[in-house]
């Protein structure tokens, strides 16, 4: 086992050692989890998990998979909205003080933290869901608000910044900004800007964050939404190598649609075969059935998806969104009629939740 953990460590190593010269981008964990655990299983994540659920709030411990399944998700997805204009809780309603303490709280348990982030605009203050709002040529260099830009990215900074273990040791993190790019509902979206655009948004972005901001401890995932059916559409809006980590997919919409798994299933495996040849990890970054009325769906949709020979094999992780009862949930809670197939689905031997992540971890020490 020592054996294969070196291999492994040498190309994580290697990839990185093909970098540009200048990327600060150091060693990172997360990398050498994601190495470790493909092939073996499929990490399983949840959108503000330890946050709130359907009948309980920031409660310590609690998670609606962790009362579903007996454990914790291994990823634990949060949102970065509203912190540009120095708010106290984000767009979901979640104080940024608790979820830093949570997201502490999940990587010292061993779970990985990824963020979102769906700013309002440095213009006017609207939110990220107006698609036909003309903001991304105004942000990057050159354009008019490309300094009240930088100070947003200097409150997202500040955040990461302060996400510490008990050690002082910055904690390392996956950020996945303007994601669902080539989807027309967002103002970084197709509607309101260029691929050339939204690419020198993306990478200036990343280039600030590492480069004037320091965060090293920080990977980056590009995830379209599915709106793509070849490597090049899936790479038009791809802000480079030199500030992409991690290749991803959200895919909602073909879930939706009769044997659209078939979909999902060929559109990862552009994403798997893109990834492989950049030696990138691969995962489906956001998905899920609203409310999960169907109550088959974890093992009759996404459990066929993952359970594809290729995705099975190649997949570093996979992720639902969040349980908020005053708007939509997409993990069924205690009681719902889909509570046993996403158990099911869950404590498959190639599905892995936090506890077979930490297992697999220790055995490559």
């Amino acid at each position: 086992m020592k054996e294969q953990f070196y291999v492994v460590l040498g190309l994580v190593l290697l990839t990185f050692a093909c970098t540009t010269p200048g990327d600060k981008v150091k060693l990172n964990p997360i990398l050498e989890e994601l190495a470790n655990t493909k092939g073996k299983g499929i990490l399983f994540g949840h959108q503000d998990d330890l946050a709130y659920g359907m009948d309980w709030s920031y409660v310590q411990g609690e998670s609606d998979v962790k009362r579903v399944t007996g454990d914790y998700p291994a990823i634990f997805g949060w949102e970065l909205g509203g912190i540009e204009l120095e708010h106290t809780h984000n767009l979901d309603s979640v104080p940024f003080s608790a979820m830093k303490q949570l997201a502490i709280w999940g990587h010292q348990q061993g779970g990985i933290n990824t963020f979102s982030w769906h700013p309002f605009s440095p213009i006017d203050s609207i939110s990220s869901w107006n698609g036909d709002s003309v903001v991304v040529k105004h942000l990057i260099e050159g354009g008019a608000y490309h300094a009240a830009f930088k100070n947003q990215l200097d409150k997202v900074a500040q955040f990461f910044t302060a996400l510490k273990d008990d050690s002082g040791q910055a904690i390392p993190f996956i950020f996945r900004p303007w994601h669902e790019m080539d989807g027309g509902w967002f103002w970084w979206g197709k509607k309101a800007c260029t691929p050339a655009e939204l690419k020198q948004l993306f990478h200036f972005t990343i280039d600030y964050l590492r480069n004037e901001k320091g965060l090293d401890q920080m990977l980056v995932a590009y995830s379209p939404d599915r709106n793509f059916d070849s490597r090049d559409e899936y790479l038009s809006w791809y802000p480079g190598d030199d500030v992409i980590d991690i290749l991803g997919m959200d895919d909602y919409w073909d879930f939706k649609q009769p044997e659209g798994e078939k979909d999902v299933i060929r559109k990862l495996h552009i994403v798997i075969e893109t990834a492989k040849e950049k030696g990138m990890p691969a995962a489906l970054t956001e998905t899920g059935c609203s409310n999960v009325t169907d109550s088959l769906w974890f093992t009759q949709k996404l459990g066929v998806v993952l359970s594809d020979p290729i995705i099975n094999k190649e997949l570093s992780y996979a992720m639902v969104w969040r349980n908020d009862p005053r708007v939509h949930f997409f993990f069924p809670y205690p009681g719902h009629k889909a509570e046993a197939d996403a158990r099911e689905f869950c404590l498959r031997e190639d599905i892995l939740l936090l506890n077979e992540f930490n297992t697999i971890k220790a055995s490559a020490k």
